[in-house]
């Protein structure tokens, strides 16, 4: 049933002039798009990044930790050509992928609320799911926005709703912040005082999808289900209208025709069944998730190109990523509508996005600055330091310290029954203190970086860091103390920690450090705990 919907949204676009579809992959057109305009554009543009550092950054882009020492050894020495694109693509494939993409959507839907409807766990197993399949980006937004959770099978899906107790103005915020790209708030009085764009209608359009739904307990579901009723108007006015003059909103998307809404008839609405969910004949809440992913709005494709984006560039063409209007106009243009036309060409597949952005040299440049070259961010010139999420965090440091390698050598023990779904049961559990002392406020997405004193507190002497220090059969530590070279600790270490080699005065670090120490032992221990709680480490760059 959706197929049409997306071969009528690609057919429209591809129709218009000058927009046939073109022979050369993406990730070349994006690297011309973002030489476009730039007057020595060589000269500016950073060179591309070293294996070590791509290879750090594609891991944790793609796979949400840093490559094991095996792993980046054996990128670092294939001789290969084409071993960068061959990387991307094993990663894209490999189950961290689907893991990592469940943290980002995990935020980028929830913003960090707590957990109160819909537990953490059967959410970040419906997110794994959706991304194992690599489920259409379309398909995936109209489960969340049409399920009503009365189905324990679907009820995860119903989550972005339900967790915010579908408090109205909440939703409706959300809804056009999430899905597309507009923060309506400053419209919920009355117009936007600055952006035409911005208004008052267009914000009550879509909470009139929306209020005739409510919240009910069912006894056949844990927990509150969403129900509705056959009749019920939106009314707003503006703050600055003197006469006060009331106005009637209808269920509509801005750019989207609206559907027109027959009359409920007295007495003819379907009387649900006992234990049931209550469902009018005429269902808003139903048609919003068409309208949303409606191929008339533009502005669903776009907004989620922008994301992608920004999660793989660190900073969205359009940015802040929920302000789209005229005033804050894109980057790129051209990019973002290309960005847009060609995801919806392939169907919303965001796993051959993801690919097309990693394999163009505007994501493999190197952080490090040409001299004398004026490079602000939003060119893309220079890669974008990228702090990383708590959940890359945790991942990385019990990849780092040898915890990861260690659990996985236990379970190999198991014979046959190992899976890396089993590994993955054994690390998750250490995500909630990382996420407790490094993740945002409630509500809110954590797209900007600020340390905090509580954060240096947690990486100085918190558990969940220094308990994964010590020597234990398999890890790090124990590697280290087992290494009586002082230039192989320092290879090791850096290797595991950093994903690079050491240089010359690093390797001398090093072996200071252990000549001098009174107990080896507690001296590896800190130089693990100094490295992993480093600038260096804590962004991807």
């Amino acid at each position: 049933m959706l197929a049409p919907f997306r071969a009528l949204a690609a057919a429209a676009l591809l129709a218009a002039p000058g927009l046939a579809p073109a022979a050369e992959p993406l990730h070349v057109r994006i690297d011309r798009h973002i030489a476009a305009g730039v007057p020595d554009f060589k000269k500016k543009a950073a060179p591309l990044a070293g294996d070590e550092e791509f290879v750090r950054r594609a891991y944790l882009d793609l796979a949400g930790t840093v490559p094991a020492v095996a792993e980046l050894n054996q990128f670092l020495t294939s001789p290969e050509q084409d071993k960068r694109a061959k990387l991307v693509d094993r990663l894209l494939a490999a189950p961290g992928y689907a893991r990592r993409m469940a943290w980002h959507f995990d935020v980028m839907l929830m913003e960090r609320r707590p957990d109160a409807k819909v537990p953490r766990a059967a959410w970040e197993t419906y997110l794994r799911v959706a991304f194992s399949e690599n489920r259409p980006y379309d398909r995936f937004v109209r489960d969340l926005l049409a399920t009503d959770g009365a189905d324990p099978n679907t009820r995860p899906a119903a989550k972005f709703f339900l967790d915010r107790d579908l408090e109205p103005h909440l939703v409706t915020r959300d809804l056009g912040r999430v899905f597309l790209g507009r923060d309506l708030q400053c419209a919920q009085c009355h117009d936007h005082p600055s952006v035409d764009g911005y208004r008052q209608a267009e914000y009550y359009g879509i909470q009139a999808f929306l209020n005739r739904s409510f919240l009910s307990p069912d006894a056949q579901a844990a927990g509150a289900v969403i129900a509705e009723r056959a009749e019920g108007d939106v009314s707003f006015m503006s703050v600055f209208d003197k006469d006060k003059k009331q106005h009637t909103a209808l269920p509509r998307i801005a750019g989207v025709r609206p559907v027109e809404e027959p009359k409920p008839v007295t007495g003819q609405e379907p009387r649900p069944a006992p234990n049931a969910v209550a469902k009018p004949a005429n269902s808003r809440r139903a048609r919003l998730a068409g309208a949303v992913t409606s191929p008339e709005n533009a502005a669903f494709a776009r907004n989620i190109a922008n994301r992608m984006w920004a999660l793989m560039m660190g900073r969205g063409i359009v940015h802040p990523l929920d302000w789209d209007h005229e005033k804050n106009p894109p980057s790129h243009p051209e990019l973002l509508d290309e960005l847009a036309r060609e995801l919806v060409a392939h169907g919303y597949d965001l796993k051959w996005l993801v690919r097309e952005i990693a394999l163009s040299e505007a994501y493999q440049r190197s952080s490090e600055r040409p001299a004398d070259a004026d490079a602000p961010e939003d060119r893309y010139l220079v890669a974008i330091l990228k702090p990383l999420s708590p959940e890359q965090f945790a991942y990385a440091v019990m990849q780092a310290t040898g915890h990861t390698d260690a659990e996985r050598d236990a379970i190999k023990k198991l014979g046959p029954k190992a899976t890396e779904e089993m590994l993955d049961g054994r690390l998750a559990p250490r995500l909630v203190a990382f996420r407790r002392a490094l993740g945002g406020r409630p509500g809110d997405a954590g797209e900007t970086f600020s340390a905090t004193l509580d954060q240096t507190l947690f990486l100085k002497y918190g558990a969940a860091v220094r308990g994964l220090l010590p020597a234990r059969a398999g890890n790090l530590a124990d590697r280290l103390t087992k290494t009586a070279d002082a230039n192989a600790v320092a290879t090791d270490l850096f290797a595991a920690v950093l994903s690079r080699r050491p240089t010359a005065d690093e390797r001398q670090d090093i072996a200071d450090a252990l000549t001098g120490a009174r107990d080896r032992q507690t001296a590896l221990n800190e130089l693990v705990w100094a490295m992993v709680a480093s600038a260096e480490f804590r962004f991807n760059h």
